[in-house]
C-alpha cells in the first residue's frame, strides 16, 4: 500500500496553471498582451496561472460565476453518482435474494 502523503502545496498544484498562452484568437491576442503587461513576465510567457489572477482580481463576477456554476455541476453529478450506485445495489440485493440457496440442496 502506497502511504505517501502530499504537503498541501502539493495538493493544489494544478499543473495546467503553468501552461503558456498561446495568443491563437482575437481574444487571446487581447488577453495574453493585457495580461503580460500587468505582470510583466521575465520570458514574456503569459501563464494560465497569470490571467486567473488577473481576472480574479479585475472581474472577480465573472470568476465566480464560473467557479459556482462548476461548484452546481460537480454536487449534480455526485447526486447522480450516489443515485447510479444505490440502484446497483439494490438490484444486486434483488438478485441475491432470489438466487436458489444451492448449499440446502445437498
Amino acid at each position: 500500500m502506497n502511504t505517501d502523503f502530499k504537503n498541501e502545496e502539493e495538493i493544489q498544484l494544478n499543473p495546467s496553471l503553468k501552461e503558456s498562452v498561446l495568443p491563437e484568437t482575437e481574444f487571446k491576442s487581447w488577453l495574453v498582451e493585457y495580461v503580460g503587461n500587468k505582470h510583466a513576465p521575465s520570458d514574456d510567457n503569459v501563464t494560465v496561472e497569470m490571467i486567473v489572477e488577473t481576472v480574479a482580481k479585475e472581474f472577480p463576477e465573472f470568476l465566480m460565476a464560473v467557479a459556482e456554476e462548476n461548484y452546481m455541476r460537480g454536487y449534480e453529478q455526485a447526486l447522480n453518482d450516489v443515485e447510479s450506485y444505490n440502484q446497483v445495489i439494490k438490484e444486486r440485493d434483488q438478485v441475491l435474494v432470489e438466487a436458489p440457496d444451492t448449499d440446502n440442496d445437498k
